[in-house]
């Protein structure tokens, strides 16, 4: 039985237009019926990011070119206008060459959250605007909850599926226009609903690679765009000792335990990138403990705190683990901050991001930096 969805908009929704982004999944797809049958005037819009002709091959990843055809196929079965959109061009400048350059510094990159950032909800959210919608919905897992202080993001009720980590670049500008109805549901009630509206992606499996990358070979890209990534260097302990030869810092991210071909009474991981002499530090995973994290570029959700202040907070610092407990501390130029962890945590990359949680709420969040020397 479907039941009705919170839109957030006032009146009838037959006075709104609601554009969907979709991508061919059964996800964006089931977003767009939903709202279709809410009598909203929906339109669908799918977003051509990388090259046609090389995605047409390519199975499990979003934004393929099958997926294109996926979402034109039920934008047709609901009876909605579906247009493709050639963002190639600044998808390319703005996440893979993005991509590039982080995994070239030595860091751990995700491309999902710039895409999020750069390209959905910038100029997808503009070109909404532009055609007179009132939101712009995706099939994103996350809620939407209306504050005292305007709407906030919150995690999914399916924790499981929840993907506010990815969303936490979002401006409280975009989350007053974004709408995300699935947040409330769990991936079988999704699949659920879209077999009973009998739509053609019911059963599609879930997209498992980043779209651009062919069967997970990031260093592949990577050194094709920035060859200096893929040139050999000495990989070393702690005190600089030379235990052997990389083929290149583009192969390896910190934690990495597997692939680092070298012979070591204990396990060995990767602790550290150093781009400039071209060097892998690997070490115990004792090693790996990290009690203060360094953040850039921070992005606030809820109201910020003043410079110098401090907040009790929950982090992840990667968007497959738990929150976990720790002090904020604001920079004093509002755009830094660090993180005083309670416990000690491993494998704290560089490039990937700290979101910062008060329950089920985000507050913000920055880009973990590498620690001060």
């Amino acid at each position: 039985m479907l039941a009705p969805i919170d839109l957030d908009l006032p009146g009838n929704p037959a006075d709104h237009r609601v554009v969907v982004a979709m991508s061919g999944g059964v996800d964006s797809s089931l977003t767009a019926a939903l709202l279709a049958r809410a009598g909203c005037d929906v339109v669908g819009i799918t977003l051509q990011l990388y090259d046609h002709g090389a995605a047409m091959g390519k199975k499990g990843a979003c934004c393929a070119g099958q997926d294109v055809r996926d979402a034109a196929n039920v934008a047709r079965q609901i009876g909605i206008p579906h247009y493709v959109l050639d963002y190639e061009a600044r998808f390319r400048e703005a996440v893979i060459a993005d991509f590039a350059d982080s995994y070239g510094r030595g860091e751990t990159p995700i491309p999902c959250i710039r895409c999020n950032e750069r390209v959905k909800f910038r100029d997808l959210l503009q070109t909404a605007r532009d055609l007179g919608a009132s939101a712009l919905a995706t099939g994103h897992y996350a809620r939407r909850v209306r504050g005292v202080d305007g709407p906030a993001l919150h995690r999914a009720a399916d924790t499981a599926r929840d993907q506010s980590y990815f969303l936490y670049r979002t401006t409280r500008d975009e989350l007053d226009f974004l709408r995300f109805p699935l947040g409330g549901m769990g991936k079988n009630e999704t699949r659920a609903l879209a077999r009973e509206l009998d739509l053609p992606v019911a059963d599609k499996p879930d997209s498992q690679d980043i779209c651009f990358v062919p069967q997970g070979s990031y260093a592949d890209i990577v050194t094709r765009l920035r060859p200096e990534a893929g040139e050999p260097g000495d990989m070393v302990d702690e005190t600089g000792r030379v235990l052997g030869r990389h083929r290149g810092i583009a192969h390896f991210t910190v934690g990495q335990r597997k692939g680092l071909g070298i012979a070591a009474p204990e396990p060995l991981y990767v602790l550290r990138l150093e781009p400039a002499t071209r060097r892998v530090v690997v070490g115990p995973y004792s090693a790996l403990a990290e009690t203060r994290v360094r953040l850039g570029e921070f992005n606030w959700l809820a109201a910020p705190l003043a410079v110098g202040e401090t907040r009790a907070v929950n982090v992840k610092l990667r968007s497959a683990q738990p929150p976990v407990p720790a002090t904020l501390h604001v920079g004093e130029d509002g755009d830094t901050a660090e993180l005083v962890l309670r416990e000690p945590a491993g494998a704290v990359a560089p490039g990937q991001a700290a979101v910062i949680y008060d329950g089920d709420r985000v507050l913000g969040g920055g880009w973990i930096r590498r620690p001060a020397s």
